[in-house]
């Protein structure tokens, strides 16, 4: 199983590139951050430090979209990125939901997205793209240019179009039946489509927070570190339950039952340990879709992870045990898990 590392591009900037070092030291092959202009800095200028500062870490964005980001430029800029230190780039995209919604618009649709992985696949990797009836090609890039394009999904739809389309699939939860469940959906759309399913990479992101043992204290405290990404899903799920209802057969309970006590969402406090909106989230929702607890925990957890098929396990790193966390991975999960 590949390891990733997801950060926020708070600055400073050279505490991301710390932070990624670290991480690749400790066995790391992947580092990710958020992308939102407006909440965070730019990470492609952090991008070109991080491969500057690693030998084989792969970065990119968790996730970007097609409606901030003109896709040519997208594009010209991974390219540009994989021309400089090899192809160690990964374009991972979704709807923009912060990105997007702190600029005052609404998340992207499918059909555009669709548009977008096709035009950014196909000019990172040297080929032509139709922009809209002009079409393109990078004159400059090397024959050996590639960039996989990862797609961010929960809905029916979506995970639909990720198994048809996409090189890999990004799932921002952990929770084993939802990831079952999710997985088997995006390999059933490869087949159906023609692909080999195995072709599509499996990456489950969740924040991890090692604890010294199980007692209350230490685990009310991990909870209380990694309740936020429970209020950052229910975005998503929020999105979802308001497309297809409250309840749908299209998206199971166990996904939406936990937000019908959510009373809104401020976008300055996203994806933060001390995020007041996430009160709503229920500890049993932290421990499904978050790896907290002793190492013995998050190896029997990874392990479970993998049956089901899963390629990598991305860390959301947001609290308060950054350092102590990479470590503890790179010392005792990473080995474990991989042994």
């Amino acid at each position: 199983m590949d390891f990733g590392l997801v950060l926020q591009t708070d600055p400073p900037a050279s505490k991301v590139v710390s932070l990624m070092k670290r991480a690749e030291r400790n066995g790391f092959t992947y580092g990710w951050t958020f992308d939102s202009a407006v909440l965070w800095q730019e990470p492609f200028v952090i991008y070109s430090q991080i491969l500057a500062n690693t030998s084989k870490l792969k970065v990119g964005p968790m996730v970007t979209n097609p409606g901030t980001r003109t896709w040519e430029v997208t594009a010209s800029t991974f390219a540009t990125l994989n021309d400089m230190f090899g192809n160690r780039t990964v374009c991972g995209i979704g709807r923009g939901d912060s990105a997007m919604r702190v600029a005052g618009r609404t998340p992207n649709t499918l059909a555009r997205i669709s548009e977008a992985m096709k035009v950014i696949r196909a000019l990172g990797s040297g080929q032509e793209a139709d922009l809209g009836g002009t079409v393109i090609r990078f004159p400059w890039i090397k024959e050996d240019a590639e960039l996989p394009v990862w797609m961010a999904a929960y809905g029916p739809k979506a995970l639909k179009m990720t198994g048809e389309e996409a090189d890999g699939f990004i799932l921002q939860l952990a929770d084993l039946y939802l990831t079952e469940y999710m997985v088997k959906a995006v390999k059933a759309a490869a087949v159906a489509a023609g692909r080999d399913p195995s072709e599509v990479r499996i990456c489950v992101a969740a924040p991890a927070y090692v604890t010294e043992d199980d007692s209350p204290e230490a685990l009310a405290h991990a909870r209380e570190q990694c309740r936020w990404f429970g209020g950052m899903v229910g975005n998503h799920v929020a999105d979802l339950v308001s497309k297809y209802g409250e309840h749908s057969s299209q998206v199971p309970e166990e996904l939406t039952d936990y937000i019908k006590a959510r009373q809104g969402y401020d976008y300055s406090h996203h994806g933060r340990a001390d995020n007041p909106d996430t009160a709503f989230v229920p500890d049993e929702i932290v421990d499904r879709f978050c790896l907290i607890g002793p190492v013995e925990k998050h190896i029997e957890k990874l392990n479970a992870l993998r049956e089901l098929g899963v390629d990598q396990f991305a860390v959301y790193d947001m609290h308060d045990a950054q350092e102590a966390t990479i470590d503890a991975y790179g010392t005792k999960v990473i080995p474990a898990v991989n042994a």
